[in-house]
């Protein structure tokens, strides 16, 4: 049985709370000398890291031009995955034969993790940003275009076999009676695809880039700065939580227009 929603006041209470103690666990253990300072930071030494790196330039670039040049290869790939998924979702739901060609391939490549692309990408694209590009896209797509597939295929029948009594023909039936139903559908998707893009890309400027958070975090652990590595780990949660709470409204606004 679903328990009904937290008051507001309860809920930050309570996320304070789980935060302060996250704090108050990490600081026993970096000060109960379980590890050296240098391999598990205070709190306190991490922000302080963090504020350096936003005056200071770490691998080339002070710590917002990393996530700008992060920023830019995500919105890319993500917005690549957007204009194929929407569309190839669509068309499956509508033409069986697009389905039938389509589906098999995509089964199978759906289930390739985005991060074992990454060899294709650095010997393809080397550290350029086709690389990232295309990692982000890969873990992007999936969700787009189930969610646009399901969303679509599951509109009532009594609709379509009314707008083609109309004479409306697939562009019509596909833009005017398939999308406006399965926009709910595809809203969802994209939160689950940003989430995946966002982390694909960090994986990817692990290995093929020479700018973005991952790669800071890749100099930061080569020079054993484990502080420089956390800072760039709480950029990255940061802005994947903004990104998430952005679409979230997205989907609250759509859901109560649309009265759902």
């Amino acid at each position: 049985m679903l328990q009904p929603p937290l008051p507001a006041g309860r809920f930050w209470m309570l996320s304070v709370m789980g935060t302060t103690g996250f704090v108050l666990l990490w600081s026993i253990a970096a000060l109960s000398g379980i590890a050296p300072r240098t391999f598990l930071p205070t709190p306190w030494d991490v922000l302080q890291r963090l504020i350096e790196l936003t005056h200071h330039p770490f691998a080339g670039n002070t710590l917002q031009n990393h996530l700008l040049s992060s920023l830019g290869r995500f919105l890319l790939g993500f917005a690549l995955a957007v204009a194929v998924g929407i569309p190839l979702g669509l068309l499956m739901a509508w033409f069986r034969a697009i389905d039938k060609i389509v589906a098999p391939v995509f089964e199978a490549v759906r289930f390739v993790a985005p991060i074992a692309w990454v060899p294709f990408a650095a010997l393809w694209f080397g550290t350029g940003i086709g690389g990232p590009v295309l990692i982000i896209f890969m873990g992007a797509l999936p969700p787009v275009l189930i969610n646009t597939y399901r969303g679509a295929k599951f509109v009532d029948r009594k609709y379509i076999e009314a707008s083609n009594m109309l004479g409306a023909g697939a562009w019509r039936g596909i833009t005017e009676v398939m999308l406006p139903a399965a926009v709910p559908s595809i809203v969802s998707g994209l939160r689950i695809s940003a989430g995946l893009g966002w982390q694909s890309l960090v994986g990817a400027e692990l290995i093929v880039a020479s700018s973005g958070v991952g790669y800071l975090m890749v100099k930061g652990q080569a020079g054993l700065s484990t502080a420089t590595v956390m800072s760039g780990m709480i950029a990255i949660g940061v802005v994947g939580s903004i990104i998430d709470v952005m679409l979230r409204r997205m989907q609250q606004a759509i859901e109560a227009r649309r009265g759902l």
